[in-house]
This record gives structure tokens, C-alpha cells and sequence, in this order.
């Protein structure tokens, strides 16, 4: 009994002192791969010897309940180092994110070690060199992100071993050679992005075979022959093909009909196309079984064969500088990063607007399981008059990921703001910076938050999209996935705050850091600012029909840096469902902006968001957040201004707002002015 306790205790000694050796060997590789990607040692300080990587002391690491780590997420630090083959150390890797930096020098082959690795994010950095081989061995693979770097040489055959391989991006780099047949026995491949390389060659027939294919990227290359007639039919709008002027094809507007000469086998390596030299043979035919042919004749086909090759060569080399030298005249840059996993469902642009730069904030949706509401293909657009120039197909589509690495992953130290739930669906804003520096303002709904009728909810999304005003706080982008259960809102960040934390303010803290009192001639350019925002939503217009806020108070309004107000929320009420917009309104109803005939008719109108203005002003001549509303101004109109102006302030103008207030705040709904009328009053403050 004795011996077998001995015995058991040295068995759990041991395998204490391997999983010491193995966390020491992880610590070990995070600090090399630390140093690696952050030479400086500014942006990664938390990575330091010491810490505990599993317990929350290095940044960006995620462990598992053993301790080991399997997520490294390092995505838009800014990180310009290099990606060591120390990262081979992490056995337990399971996920490899250091997309958006500004990462150097070349994929290492090591990366072939982590057999468990399934999500390799290194897009949008400076790698270069060619793409391993190696990595074809990683059987458990499912998503690989290699597009926008300066990756060079041919696409690996050895890639057509990942049969977990769901997507595939290699866009935006300097890849040549053919397009490997090998990619076609991908099963569970649904996504294959090849466009803005300099591949040549055919489209293998093999690909337009792949069960699970719903989006091909080949634009942007110098392709070849005829395209796969099944390819067209399956994927329809899922097949981009254009600025590939030698490929032909049936049933496709932007090709030309195939001639004989195209039409050969594509998954056979072709002479010159695919850059390898003809098989000579037999003059009758047989393959070399008949007989030989003569020296004369051999040398003759050879010297065809060589001056054809240096042909093809030095077309193809002039075509690759002149696809080279339009993209510089461009901008330089590739075109915008599309999508949150590099999409390929970004609608191909016209003219020079396909190539936007690449620290743009524009994008496509989200790459995998997107609720795409602009797609054609699905009738969402054309039903909604949608068009190829509209303003939010064009200009507000935004990626996923790069809300989530704008936001940090949602961190809860950008936390602005959260609403009520419903359903488990819960609406909460962050602050963030996007990758061109932009910093925003994310507004994150849970699906079961927003409009399930998908028509009643783009229909509000297109209404936000034309609201454009000084005083009015715009939407600058957008995305919705499915496979989150969410979609985003993505706003200018608007850096002063709300209006209300410029109230109830005490004079005596402002020298410590609190908000400022502020003057009487900015509270004048506030109020009237307000007024304008207002005029304009309930204001029909040929860009936009007349719309009710519905929800103004001294929250929704915002201040820029020269304290000019912009009215938020607008058209919210558009997008989400009605409990979430009535669980808003109680906190309205209980600081006072709720119009009194609400609770009547239960319905909003323009004259009920000149019940909030009203209020509004009441609180920004008081400074103060619970105001009275009172049925005539007061006599000394000294009364309702603040006292933290210590008398500096116009009676006269003092009296002219509360006269405004009064009369916007009135029982009857229909003796209040309109925005319109108001303006003109306020004219004379």
C-alpha cells in the first residue's frame, strides 16, 4: 500500500513538473513573440516577465480551463514588428489574431506546428515572401486571412489538403501562377477570394464542383479561357469576375463568347498559360510510340517553343507593370478591405471607385453568415429603391471587425451607455477609433432589439442614411450579422458629450475637471442650434420625408468641440421595436419632456417635439436638468437663470426664451409654433 501511495505521488510530481515545463515553455513563446511583433516594447507593456499570461496580465491572451493558451487577438495595435517562429510554441493556439498592425517580413513556416489552430487572421499588415507550404498541414484550419499584405510567389497546391477550409482570402497581394485545381476538393470551402493579384491561367472547372462555394473573387487578375458554365449558374451575383479581359463565357454580360481556341480543359496545365513549356510529340501522334522525329524537326518546335514562351513572358510582364503603374496613379493603396473576414461579397464597383483606399473606413458587411440587406440577389434592394449610387450602399457599409477592433472587443472601459432589454436583445453604445484614426461613437443591437420585419427595418435604415445636418448628428456606417444575433451603428464621435452634463453644474468644481458653466452667449448658440436640427427632421425635403424624433431631450443632444449641438437618436424609433422605444420614453416622461397629450392620443407629432425644445430651453436658462414648466413667464425673469452666470447674461434675450418656452411647452398642442416659426423668433435673440 505504501509503495503504490510512492508510486502515485512521483506519477502526480511528474506531471506537475510538465505542466510547469510546459507553461514555462508558453511563457517562454509569448515573450519572444512579444518582443517579435512590438520591437519598441511601447505598445505591448503588459507582455513582461512575471506576469501570468492566463490570469489577465497579458494583454490580448486568452487560456483555457488547463492553463494553456489558445487565443492570441492583437488585431489594430499598430504592432510593426515581425511574426517569429516562436509563435510555434503555443501549442494549444487555437485562434491567431493580429490583423489591421503594420506587421513586416514573412509568414514563417513554423506556423505549420499548431495542429489546432483554426482561425489565422494576418490580413491588412506588410507581409511578404510567399505564402508556406507548410500550411497545408494544419488539417484543422477553417478560415485563412492572408488578403491586403505584399505577399508574393504562387498560391500552394498543398492548400487543397485543409478540408476544414471554410474561407479562403488571398485578395490584394502580388500572387502569380495559376489558380490550383487542388482548391476544388475543399469541401466545406464557401468563400474564395483571389481578386487584385496578378494571377494567370484558367479558372479550374473543379471549383464550380464545391458543394458549400457561394462566393468566388477572381477581379483583378489576368485570367484566362473560357469560364466554367456551372460556376455562373450556381453562384450567380456570388461570382465576381471583372478586369480579366481574356476570359470568355456564355450567360455572362461582362465576357465575351468563347471561340474554339478557349474552350480546353482548365484543370489540365496548359502550354504558356500556365507557365510551363509544350509536350512535343510524335509526328503521328502517338505519343512518342511511332516513329521519332528528326533533329531538324525537334530543334525547330523547340526554337517555337522558346520564342513563344519569351513572348508570353514579356506580354505578361508588360501587363502586370501597367496593372501596376494604374494602381499607383489610383492611390497607391489596394482596394478597401472587404468585410470582416476580407468579404467577397462587397458588389463589385464601376470604374475607378472599385479601388477605394485601404485606411478608408468604408467596407463591405460582415464576411461570414451577414445579413446583407443591399444584396440584389435577395430582392432587398431593388425593393427598396436602393440604386448603385445610393448613399448608404456606396458610402455607409462597414465590417464587423472593424467595429469590434474599434471598439476593443466591446470593452467595457468604452462603454458610453446602455438601454433597457428585451428578449435577451440588449442596445448599448461604445466609444472607438477606427483604423484611419477616426474615433466613433458604436451603437450595438442585439437582433431581438430591432425591427424582425427586414423591409419596416431597411426602410428605417435608409431613412437614417439621408439625414444630413450641421445640428444633426450622422450615420456613418453600418453592418448586421447574422451569426452574432447583432447589428451595429456606427456614428462621429461627438467628444464634449451630452448637453446634460452641462447642467446642474457647481462652479466650484469646474477647477477640478468637471464640466465648465457655460457662457451666455454659447447657451444663445445651443438653443438655436437645437431649433435648426429640429427644423430639418420635421421638414419634408427631396432627400428625406418629414420625421418626428419622438424622444429630444437634453441626453440626445450632443456637443462638439466649439459646443455646436447635434441632435442624436434621430430615426431610431425607425429601426427598433417598440419596447425598447416606449422603455426610452419613461426615462423621457419622468425629466419632463413628454408632452402631455401623449398620454391622451398615444401618439407623437411635430408639436410634441416642440413640447421637448421647450424644455429644453427651460433647462439650458436654468442650467439645471428638473426644470418647471410654467403657464407665463415669471415676472423676474432673474428667477429662471442660472446662478453660476453671477449676472452675466441679456435680460432681454433671458426674456425672450422664456417667453419661447412658455409657448412651446402650452397644454394645446395645436396654439405651440412650429420649428419654422420658431427660428424666425429666436432671429431676433
Amino acid at each position: 500500500m505504501a509503495s503504490a501511495r510512492l508510486a502515485a505521488l512521483a506519477f502526480l510530481l511528474l506531471a506537475l513538473g510538465a505542466a510547469r515545463a510546459a507553461d514555462e515553455g508558453e511563457a517562454r513563446a509569448l515573450l519572444a513573440l512579444g518582443a517579435a511583433l512590438d520591437p519598441t516594447g511601447r505598445l505591448l507593456p503588459s507582455w513582461a516577465p512575471g506576469r501570468d499570461p492566463c490570469g489577465g496580465g497579458f494583454e490580448g491572451v486568452a487560456c483555457d480551463a488547463r492553463g494553456a493558451v489558445t487565443n492570441v487577438s492583437l488585431q489594430g495595435k499598430g504592432l510593426a514588428g515581425t511574426l517569429p517562429p516562436a509563435v510555434a510554441g503555443l501549442r494549444a493556439l487555437t485562434g491567431l489574431y493580429l490583423h489591421y498592425n503594420a506587421l513586416r517580413g514573412g509568414v514563417p513556416r513554423e506556423l505549420a506546428a499548431l495542429q489546432g489552430l483554426t482561425d489565422l487572421y494576418l490580413n491588412v499588415n506588410n507581409l511578404s515572401g510567399p505564402i508556406p507550404p507548410e500550411l497545408g498541414a494544419m488539417a484543422s484550419l477553417q478560415v485563412v486571412q492572408l488578403c491586403y499584405n505584399q505577399l508574393t510567389g504562387s498560391i500552394p497546391t498543398q492548400l487543397g489538403n485543409l478540408t476544414r477550409l471554410t474561407v479562403l482570402a488571398l485578395q490584394s497581394n502580388r500572387l502569380t501562377g495559376a489558380i490550383p485545381a487542388s482548391l476544388g476538393g475543399l469541401p466545406l470551402l464557401a468563400r474564395l477570394d483571389l481578386s487584385f493579384n496578378n494571377l494567370f491561367g484558367s479558372i479550374p472547372v473543379r471549383l464550380a464542383q464545391l458543394p458549400r462555394l457561394v462566393a468566388l473573387d477572381v477581379r483583378n487578375n489576368s485570367l484566362t479561357g473560357s469560364v466554367p458554365a456551372e460556376l455562373a449558374a450556381r453562384l450567380q451575383a456570388g461570382f465576381q469576375y471583372g478586369n480579366n479581359t481574356d476570359l470568355c463565357g456564355a450567360g455572362l454580360p461582362a465576357l465575351r463568347p468563347c471561340t474554339p481556341a478557349d474552350l480546353i480543359d482548365p484543370d489540365r496545365p496548359q502550354p504558356f498559360s500556365a507557365g510551363i513549356a509544350p509536350q512535343v510529340t510524335a509526328p503521328d501522334g502517338g505519343g512518342g510510340h511511332g516513329r521519332a522525329p528528326s533533329t531538324k524537326a525537334l530543334a525547330a518546335v523547340v526554337v517555337v517553343a522558346v520564342a513563344l514562351l519569351a513572348a508570353t513572358a514579356a506580354g505578361l510582364l508588360a501587363l502586370s507593370w501597367r496593372r501596376w503603374r494604374m494602381q499607383r496613379v489610383a492611390g497607391g493603396s489596394p482596394p478597401t478591405v472587404a468585410g470582416g473576414r476580407c468579404s467577397t461579397e462587397a458588389a463589385a464597383a464601376k470604374g475607378s471607385s472599385a479601388r477605394k483606399s485601404a485606411s478608408s473606413a468604408l467596407a463591405s458587411l460582415e464576411y461570414s453568415n451577414a445579413w446583407d440587406p443591399l444584396a440584389d440577389a435577395r430582392g432587398g434592394a431593388a425593393g427598396l429603391g436602393f440604386s448603385s449610387q445610393d448613399v448608404l450602399a456606396q458610402s455607409l457599409r462597414i465590417s464587423t471587425e472593424e467595429v469590434e477592433s474599434a471598439t476593443r472587443y466591446f470593452s467595457e472601459l468604452n462603454l458610453l451607455g446602455r438601454r433597457g432589454k428585451k428578449a435577451g436583445g440588449l442596445a448599448a453604445t461604445y466609444r472607438g477609433t477606427l483604423r484611419d484614426g477616426t474615433p466613433v461613437a458604436v451603437k450595438r443591437l442585439g437582433k431581438t432589439c430591432c425591427r424582425q420585419e427586414e423591409a419596416e427595418f431597411l426602410q428605417g435604415l435608409k431613412l437614417l442614411a439621408e439625414l444630413r445636418h450641421d445640428n444633426v448628428v450622422a450615420l456613418r456606417g453600418f453592418c448586421c450579422s447574422r451569426a452574432r444575433g447583432e447589428c451595429f451603428l456606427v456614428y462621429d464621435f461627438v467628444p464634449n458629450g451630452s448637453l446634460s452634463q452641462f447642467l446642474d453644474v457647481d462652479a466650484d468644481s469646474t477647477a477640478g475637471g468637471g464640466h465648465r458653466v457655460l457662457e451666455w452667449s454659447t447657451r444663445i448658440s445651443i438653443i438655436k442650434g437645437i431649433a435648426r436640427g429640429i427644423e430639418y427632421l420635421h421638414s419634408a425635403r427631396p432627400s428625406k420625408p418629414a420625421l418626428v424624433h419622438q424622444n429630444i431631450s437634453a441626453d440626445k443632444v450632443l456637443l462638439d468641440y466649439t459646443y455646436r449641438p447635434l441632435i442624436s437618436g434621430c430615426g431610431l424609433h425607425k429601426l427598433l421595436v417598440d419596447d425598447l422605444v416606449f422603455s426610452t420614453l419613461k426615462a423621457s416622461a419622468a425629466m419632463g419632456y413628454l408632452a402631455p397629450e401623449y398620454t391622451t392620443v398615444g401618439r407623437f407629432s411635430e408639436k410634441s417635439d416642440v413640447y421637448a425644445f421647450g424644455v429644453i430651453v427651460l433647462q439650458v436658462l436654468a442650467g439645471k436638468r428638473k426644470v418647471a414648466v410654467v403657464a407665463q413667464p415669471p415676472g423676474d425673469v432673474g428667477e429662471l437663470v442660472d446662478g453660476n452666470l453671477q449676472g452675466s447674461y441679456s435680460a432681454a434675450e433671458a426674456a425672450k426664451l422664456a417667453e419661447i418656452a412658455v409657448a412651446c411647452t402650452g397644454e394645446d398642442p395645436d396654439q405651440r409654433p412650429t420649428m419654422a416659426e420658431l427660428l424666425q423668433e429666436l432671429g431676433t435673440v
